[in-house]
């Protein structure tokens, strides 16, 4: 079993598209607005998070008709927090790793080194043909997805960088000002072998769907293996969709609210594109593969990761994760501002008790 000894970090998506972490028409007291947004940083930093995570769209659908551009809208929140680090998503595609290269080295400038970056393969294909960006296949994104990594750090580290791939290439290259110190880390996510393959290769970080613990465990040593074969370490996040609540009753009451008041329409059509695209994968799975109607309400199987309950059980239920390899724990709302600030004052505290008492306990059978 592979065990995380070091201290869990705690991430929270960014809700800077309309319409919430859920396909649901539930009432919620979330906005994308900048205002909202700027807040809720500031919340999150006090309430012991570490991280916030950007999202990427081009085109409305699924509940999200607005969407702001995500390194714009993290260097705002970076403006508007001191501490908290802010996770852009960058599209191989869209955008070309020079520019965003020069974009994130001059933000990292700006903010002491607090701003990463989240390379998203793709899986919508009808984004990519609305913006005119050709669609390759599964395996040639994260191939495309892979060269993008070596470009951004070669360019980042290296006065005079040159590279020749199939997708990219630089001749002496010279990117100055650098980013500050430490370099901006490197996120992927993807549950494909492609995807796992890569962040195995090139990526600081893994991000994975949510799943059952056995489910993240197995992904978790799959990919462990293949980064020691490559001389190389990657840590491992898991989504999840946090309902915390004072009873248990009271959780499992928001999730069959969110479920009941669910848009079908919505649902079932980002349910076959996300399929789709996992089919085109040589093993035939994606990210989505087994994921029931229910799941697919919050768009990334936040709830399969079973974080609904009271405090005590999902603080529990984190250990758990971290108990089989998982360093940070990245968390969707329903109510972000009141729900990050009661996660803050009433689940981590708890995570850090359990922490403690199990390194007192390892200690002593040492």
């Amino acid at each position: 079993m592979t065990t995380n000894n070091g201290v869990l970090k705690f991430a929270y998506w960014v809700p800077n598209v309309s319409g919430g972490l859920v396909i649901s028409k539930i009432p919620q007291r979330t906005s994308w607005d900048i205002d909202y947004n700027r807040r809720l940083a500031q919340i999150a930093e006090d309430s012991g998070f570490d991280y916030a995570l950007s999202q990427i769209r081009f085109t409305a659908g699924y509940g999200a008709e607005f969407q702001h551009e995500p390194v714009a809208f993290s260097h705002a929140l970076l403006a508007a927090t001191k501490k908290l680090k802010v996770i852009a998503a960058l599209l191989p595609g869209p955008w070309n790793p020079a520019v965003a290269a020069k974009q994130i080295a001059t933000i990292s400038q700006l903010t002491e080194g607090r701003v990463a970056v989240n390379i998203v393969s793709g899986w919508f294909r009808g984004e990519f043909a609305a913006i005119g960006e050709p669609w390759l296949d599964h395996d040639k994104r994260y191939r495309r997805s892979e060269e993008f990594v070596r470009a951004l750090r070669g360019i980042w580290t290296q006065d005079s960088f040159t590279f020749r791939g199939d997708f990219y290439r630089f001749t002496d290259y010279s990117l100055k000002p650098k980013p500050a110190e430490p370099l901006p880390e490197i996120f992927q996510g993807g549950s494909s072998r492609a995807a796992r393959d890569m962040a195995a290769r090139v990526s600081d970080w893994y991000f994975t769907n949510g799943n059952s613990v056995e489910g993240i465990k197995a992904q978790v040593d799959d990919i462990r293996t293949k980064a020691r074969a490559n001389n190389h370490s990657v840590k491992i996040g898991v989504n999840a969709f946090a309902i915390a609540r004072n009873s248990e009753a009271e959780a499992r009451s928001v999730i069959d609210e969110i479920i009941a008041k669910a848009d079908p329409e919505a649902v079932n059509a980002f349910g076959h594109e996300v399929k789709n695209a996992g089919k085109a994968s040589p093993e035939g799975e994606g990210n989505w593969a087994k994921s029931s109607f229910e799941d697919l309400v919050q768009y990334n199987d936040g709830f399969k990761t079973n974080l609904i309950g009271t405090p005590q059980q999902i603080a529990e239920r984190i250990i758990a994760l971290k108990d089989v390899g998982v360093d940070l724990v990245l968390l969707g709302f329903l109510h972000f501002q009141e729900e990050v600030e009661y996660f803050g004052k009433h689940v981590i505290p708890l995570v850090r008790e359990l922490e403690a008492k199990r390194a007192v306990r390892v200690q002593a059978a040492e």
